[in-house]
C-alpha cells in the first residue's frame, strides 16, 4: 500500500484590519473595517453598505438603499474609497409594484459633464393599468426628462440628486403630466470602471 506524503503547503499569510473610510461626498466617515492580507488585496474591493449606516437617518429610504464603494487606495490602516453605484433593494420595488398598476423598466446609459460613463437603471409605477401607446408616451418623456436633467451634471452632482430622491421627484413631477403616476425610482446605478 502507497503512503500519501503532505504536501508542503505555504505558510498562511496573516490578516490585518483597515478602517473602511467613505468617499468625500460623505465626509469621509469611518464606515467599519474590513479584513486583508495585504494593501493589493484589498484595492478594487467592493464595500456594499447602507445608506442610513452613512448617513445615520432611519427613513424608509435609507433602509432599502445599498451603496457600493471600492477600495481605490490604502494609506496605513485606512481603506479609502469610491462610490461606484447604488441598488435599492428588489423587495422594496415588489412593495410598490402592486396589481392593476403598469410598472416600466428603463435602461440607459449617459455620460457626465466630467466624462463619467454611468448605467441607470429606472422604474416607473403608474397608479393604474396603462395602454402599450401611452406605456410608449411614459418611456419618452422619461427618457428625455434624464437626458435633459443629465447633460449638464457632473458625477457628484448626478449620484447625490439620484441617492437623496431628487432626481426621481423631477421625472415623477413629469411624468404625472403623461398619466397618474404612483412612483418612480432609480432601481440601480453602476460607474462604468477603468481598473488598474
Amino acid at each position: 500500500m502507497a503512503i500519501k506524503r503532505r504536501k508542503k503547503t505555504e505558510k498562511k499569510k496573516i490578516k490585518h484590519w483597515y478602517t473602511v473610510i467613505a468617499p468625500e461626498a460623505f465626509e469621509s466617515k469611518e464606515l467599519g473595517e474590513i479584513t486583508g492580507t495585504d494593501e493589493d488585496a484589498l484595492i478594487n474591493r467592493i464595500v456594499p453598505i447602507s445608506l442610513c449606516d452613512i448617513t445615520g437617518k432611519f427613513s424608509q429610504a435609507n433602509l432599502y438603499t445599498t451603496l457600493k464603494l471600492r477600495v481605490k487606495e490604502v494609506k496605513g490602516n485606512n481603506a479609502y474609497t469610491s462610490l461606484i453605484g447604488h441598488e435599492l433593494s428588489p423587495n422594496y420595488i415588489k412593495t410598490l409594484a402592486r396589481r392593476r398598476r403598469s410598472l416600466l423598466s428603463s435602461v440607459m446609459d449617459i455620460t457626465t459633464k466630467d466624462d463619467k460613463k454611468v448605467r441607470l437603471k429606472i422604474v416607473a409605477i403608474t397608479r393604474e393599468k396603462i395602454s402599450q401607446t401611452m406605456k410608449k408616451n411614459v418611456k419618452t418623456a422619461l427618457l428625455e426628462e434624464v437626458m435633459n436633467a443629465t447633460k449638464e451634471a457632473d458625477y457628484k452632482t448626478l449620484m447625490d440628486d439620484i441617492i437623496y430622491g431628487k432626481m426621481a421627484t423631477r421625472l415623477f413631477n413629469r411624468l404625472k403630466t403623461v398619466t397618474p403616476m404612483k412612483r418612480v425610482e432609480f432601481k440601480k446605478t453602476e460607474l462604468f470602471e477603468e481598473l488598474a
